[in-house]
């Protein structure tokens, strides 16, 4: 659990800038219990409003409901793990030249779909783009795991072929 917790808060990376450079990064960092608590809170919000979406789905005119509590919902989980390894060394894993193109992609989509919803009214526009959204967070969520896109890719080609 302690290497977890170290490469996740990025620890590793500041035993090695030194003893006086970590000291002061350790003060400035919330506890663990702090940061898991964080996390646990706020992906649960984004979940919850995942859910919330999908239930103004079935309502008049919910379809943009569910584009902008769906949207909302990814924001949220996304912003969740920052209390996991801290905002920059989220964003930095974000912009790796592994995740980069999903990245963009899902911040675009995420973007889109709020503009489908609020400013076009869009509903087809919004559920394109809500789609896109969903499989770039896919993409962008397997990069995290060792050889998950590999598998993925496997597993669409033989869907395809079949």
């Amino acid at each position: 659990m302690d290497k977890l917790r170290k490469a996740l808060s990025g620890e590793e990376e500041a035993e090695e800038r030194g003893n006086i450079i970590s000291q002061v990064a350790d003060s400035s960092t919330l506890s663990w219990s702090t940061r898991v608590k964080g996390f646990a809170i706020c992906f649960g919000v984004g979940f919850l409003f995942s859910i919330m979406g999908s239930a103004f789905l079935f309502l008049p005119k919910g379809i943009i409901l569910f584009a902008i509590f769906y949207t909302l919902g990814n924001i949220m989980a996304i912003s969740s793990t920052c209390f996991l390894m801290g905002p920059t060394n989220q964003i930095k894993r974000m912009f790796a030249k592994t995740r980069i193109v999903a990245t963009i992609v899902m911040f675009l989509a995420l973007i889109m779909t709020l503009v489908a919803a609020f400013a076009l009214h869009k509903k087809a526009l919004a559920l394109l783009m809500v789609i896109i959204q969903f499989l770039a967070m896919t993409w962008y969520s397997l990069s995290y795991i060792p050889y998950a896109r590999d598998a993925a890719k496997k597993c669409f080609a033989k869907c395809v072929d079949a």
